[in-house]
């Protein structure tokens, strides 16, 4: 089980981490949440959309992916990509404590074998295909349009 924090300007990553947990919670409203990659010109590796299917369901998921959606806190909670919406750091953390406490008297072995079960799929698809998701990604990435539209992104980034 682990818990998650994440602030700065790596969006997609940020959401990923915590799509990966058990449970979020997230600080609001000031913040946003989501896989913007399609902004960018690029592509979510299919296991960022496999997981976020998983966490939204397939309509939610192609929406957000297809417009790079960042979504509010009260957005997120709305959708399911979030659990919990708080006010601060410290309300997140207790709420998070409060969370884990309730696992103190469930077998460990039992959860990490539901777990794995839920998630085999994506797991072997990730093993099997990995190499060909890295040289995908970096094609993509390296290509003149995406550099292009990536310089763009870094740009509007520096206005905020």
């Amino acid at each position: 089980m682990f818990c998650f924090y994440f602030q700065g300007h790596a969006p997609g990553a940020g959401c990923q981490f915590a799509m990966s947990c058990e449970y979020r919670i997230m600080v609001g409203p000031k913040y946003t949440i989501g896989l913007n990659e399609t902004k960018m010109g690029i592509i979510a590796p299919f296991w960022f959309v496999d997981t976020m299917v998983h966490t939204l369901g397939p309509r939610q998921t192609e929406l957000a992916l297809t417009s790079g959606k960042m979504f509010t806190s009260a957005e997120a909670l709305k959708v399911g990509l979030i659990d919990e919406e708080v006010t601060s750091e410290e309300e997140a953390i207790t709420r998070a404590e409060t969370f884990l406490a309730q696992y103190a008297t469930i077998p460990g072995a039992a959860r990490k074998l539901t777990k794995l079960m839920l998630r085999e799929k994506t797991i072997s698809n990730l093993m099997e295909n990995k190499e060909k998701d890295l040289k995908n990604v970096v094609d993509l990435i390296t290509s003149p349009q995406v550099q292009k539209g990536l310089g763009l992104y870094l740009q509007s980034l520096k206005k905020k």
